[in-house]
C-alpha cells in the first residue's frame, strides 16, 4: 500500500474516489507507520477508537458522497481541545481527564467526515510560543532537531508538517498558531476571534483564545476553517460573520510592512525577509513602511502587564500547586497575582486605544504583512534566555487578537542555513477569505515543498468556490471599472473577480437621459452575447448598493455565456422604446468608444 503521510485534502478524496471500501484498511495502515515513541504525539487512537470513528462514515459516504467534504481525511487536535472518550492535559498531568463530549469544532469536522488520529504536545496550558514547556518533553523543530518547533502547538505543526495528518488544530492566543508554521514551513491560519467556537477548549486567555488549522496548502486550510467555523450559542464568545468584508484583495494589492523591522541581530532572518518583500513586489504588490509603534505597543501588553492576569484566572486552582506546573510557565501565570482591578480596566482602555490606531493604519491597504518571527533559536539558547528568547518570537503576532485581526502564516523563502522563515499576513477581522485567496497565489508563486514532507507543492484544484457571504453582481455599464458609479462597489468593498459575457441572449441600449450615460439590458432570445464585468459584493452591503438603483433599472438575475446565473442589472422594457439599441457593439465599453470617434 502506498504512503499516505503527506497527502493533501486533494490527495484524499481521490484515493477515497477510486475505492471508497478502502477507509478502514488505509487509516489502520496509516496510524500503524506513526512511530508511538514521537514525543509530538501525547495520544494516538487505538484501533478500536479509530474503528468507531470510520465505521458509520461509509454508508453515509456511499449514500451521498457531497455531504462528507472531509471523508476519512485524518487530522491531529492540540491536546486542550476535546475529543470525546480521549484524554486532555492541556500539557499538564494534574490536570489530565477524560473529556465527555467534543469540542464544537472537533464534532463539525467530524460531521464533515474527518476522523481524529491523535493529540499532540503543546507548551503547557498553551503558554509560549517555543515548544519546550512541556513536561511530554520539547518538541524539535522538523527541519533541524537542534532548533525549537515554535509553540505553544508545537506538536500539531510538527506532525502536520511531517505529513502524518491530513491536517490539525492548533490554538492561537499570542501567535501559537502561526509561529510553528512559520518554522516548520506550513500553513498557519489564525482565524477571525469567534469564528471558531472555543467550546470545548482549556482556556489560556478566553477573550483572545482561538481555535487554528495548520495545513500543507492555504486552501486546505482555508477550507477547514470553513467546515468547523459557525455561531455556536453555547460560547459566550461566539460572533456571526457579519458579511462586511471583501471576498478578496485587489489584483494588485497595497501591503504595510514595518518601517523598520527588528530582528533581534538575526541576519539570516533579516535576509530572508528581504527576499520576501522581493517576492512580494515581484507578484505585483505595493509595499509601503509603516510606524510600528503602536502595533509594538499593544504587543507588550499581552505579557508584561495585566493582561497576564488572564491566564492566572485561567489556570484556576493550579495557581496553588507550583510544584505539579512548569516552572517557566508558573512564573510567567504567578505574575497575573500582583495586578489589580484597578490596573486590568487601566490595561482594557490601553488596548482600545492602540487598537484603534492600528484599524486606523490598517485601513488604508489591504493587509499588514511581517515576519512570522524575527528569530529562531536552538533548544539549548532556549534553556538560557527561555523567557526574552521566546518573547522574541511574538514580535510580530502578540497585538493581533488584542486588536481584533485575523491572520495568515505562510511559507516563505527560506534562510542560508536552511531553516523556514515564514511570513504572515495581517487583515481586520472577517478578512479571512481575503487572506486566503492571497496565499493560494503566494504559495503558487513561490512553488516551495511542502512542510518537511519535501514533497512538491500541488496547484489547488480551483479557486476558492463562491462564497456564500458575497453576491455576484453582473455590471455592464455606468458601474464598470473605471466608469462613473463604480465607486459604488469599491467603497463597499466589492471585488472585481473577471469579465466576462452573458449568454447570446441579451440586447443592449444606451439611455442617455440623466446626469449618467448608462445601458439597460433586455432578455432576448434574438439577442447577443454582451461584455459584462463580475464583482463580489459583501452581503450585507448588497441591499445598500441595489437601494441606490434608479428607475427604469433594477437587479435580477442573468445568465453567462457558461450557463452560470449572477444577480445582474436589467431594465424595464417599456422604456426602451426610445433608447437607441446598441448590442452590435457587444459591451458599453465599445459604444462609448465609438461615439468618441464621431
Amino acid at each position: 500500500m502506498a504512503s499516505t503521510f503527506g497527502l493533501t485534502l486533494q490527495d484524499w478524496q481521490h484515493r477515497y474516489r477510486q475505492d471508497p471500501q478502502c477507509i478502514h484498511s488505509l487509516l489502520a495502515a496509516h496510524l500503524d507507520a506513526i512511530d508511538p515513541q514521537d514525543n509530538a504525539w501525547l495520544y494516538l487512537a487505538t484501533p478500536a477508537q479509530l474503528q468507531a470513528q470510520t465505521e458509520p462514515l461509509l454508508e453515509h459516504y456511499l449514500r451521498d458522497p457531497q455531504s462528507l467534504p472531509l471523508f476519512g481525511v485524518p487530522f491531529a487536535v492540540k491536546d486542550n481541545i476535546d475529543v470525546a472518550g480521549w484524554p486532555t492535559t492541556a500539557g499538564c498531568p494534574a490536570l489530565t481527564y477524560t473529556a465527555q463530549a467534543d469540542a464544537f469544532v472537533v464534532a463539525k469536522l467530524k460531521a464533515a467526515g474527518a476522523v481524529v488520529i491523535g493529540k499532540t504536545n503543546l507548551d503547557q496550558y498553551a503558554t509560549g510560543l517555543v515548544g519546550t514547556r512541556s513536561p511530554y518533553g520539547a518538541v524539535p523543530n522538523t527541519f533541524n532537531p537542534d532548533y525549537v518547533s515554535g509553540g505553544s502547538s508545537s506538536g500539531s505543526a510538527s506532525v502536520l508538517a511531517r505529513g502524518l495528518a491530513g491536517f490539525s488544530l492548533g490554538t492561537d492566543t499570542a501567535g501559537s498558531g502561526r509561529v510553528p508554521a512559520g518554522f516548520n514551513n506550513i500553513v498557519g491560519l489564525k482565524p477571525t476571534k469567534g469564528w471558531l467556537s472555543a467550546s470545548g477548549l482549556v482556556p489560556a486567555c478566553r477573550l483572545n483564545d482561538t481555535i487554528s488549522v495548520f495545513a500543507l496548502t492555504v486552501e486546505d486550510a482555508f477550507t477547514v476553517a470553513t467546515l468547523a467555523g459557525g455561531y455556536d450559542a453555547t460560547d459566550a464568545y461566539s460572533r456571526n460573520d457579519p458579511h462586511t468584508a471583501p471576498a478578496g484583495f485587489k489584483a494588485l494589492p497595497d501591503f504595510a510592512i514595518p518601517a523598520a523591522p527588528e530582528f533581534f541581530g538575526d541576519k539570516q532572518a533579516e535576509a530572508a525577509w528581504r527576499k520576501a518583500l522581493e517576492q512580494l513586489q515581484a507578484g505585483g504588490a505595493t509595499l509601503h513602511p509603516i510606524d510600528f509603534t503602536p502595533f509594538s505597543q499593544l504587543a507588550e501588553q499581552l505579557y508584561y502587564g495585566p493582561w497576564v492576569a488572564e491566564r492566572t484566572a485561567a489556570v484556576g486552582g493550579m495557581i496553588h500547586r507550583p510544584e505539579e506546573m512548569d516552572p517557566v510557565v508558573y512564573g510567567i501565570v504567578s505574575n497575573g497575582l500582583k495586578y489589580s482591578a484597578v490596573d486590568a480596566y487601566q490595561a482594557e482602555y490601553l488596548r482600545a486605544e492602540l487598537a484603534r490606531q492600528i484599524g486606523q493604519t490598517l485601513s488604508g491597504f489591504d493587509a499588514l504583512v511581517v515576519p512570522t518571527s524575527p528569530t529562531i533559536h536552538t533548544l539549548e539558547e532556549m534553556k538560557q534566555e527561555p523567557v526574552n528568547y521566546n518573547s522574541q518570537f511574538g514580535t510580530y503576532t502578540n497585538f493581533t487578537n488584542l486588536a481584533d485581526l485575523s491572520a495568515l502564516a505562510l511559507p516563505g523563502p527560506f534562510r542560508d542555513d536552511g531553516l523556514p522563515a515564514g511570513i504572515t499576513l495581517i487583515a481586520p477581522a472577517w478578512h479571512d477569505r481575503a487572506l486566503a485567496g492571497f496565499g493560494i497565489t503566494w504559495q503558487q508563486q513561490l512553488a516551495l515543498p511542502a512542510g518537511a514532507t519535501g514533497k512538491p507543492l500541488k496547484t489547488p484544484s480551483a479557486p476558492l468556490p463562491a462564497s456564500a457571504g458575497h453576491v455576484r453582481v453582473a455590471v455592464v455599464g455606468a458601474h464598470l471599472t473605471g466608469m462613473p458609479l463604480n465607486f459604488q462597489l469599491t467603497t463597499r468593498n466589492a471585488v472585481l473577480v473577471e469579465e466576462t459575457q452573458t449568454a447570446a441572449s441579451y440586447r443592449l441600449f444606451a439611455l442617455i437621459d440623466g446626469p449618467v450615460k448608462k445601458p439597460g439590458l433586455l432578455r432576448d432570445e434574438n439577442g447577443a452575447a454582451i461584455t459584462v464585468e463580475l464583482w463580489d459584493i459583501p452581503l450585507a452591503r448588497f441591499g445598500e448598493f441595489v437601494a441606490e438603483i434608479p428607475a427604469p433599472l433594477g437587479i435580477g438575475s442573468l445568465t453567462l455565456a457558461d450557463g452560470r446565473t449572477v444577480k445582474g442589472f436589467i431594465c424595464e422594457p417599456a422604456v426602451l422604446s426610445q433608447a437607441p439599441e446598441i448590442t452590435e457593439f457587444g459591451g458599453w465599453r465599445h459604444w462609448l468608444a465609438s461615439q468618441e470617434n464621431k
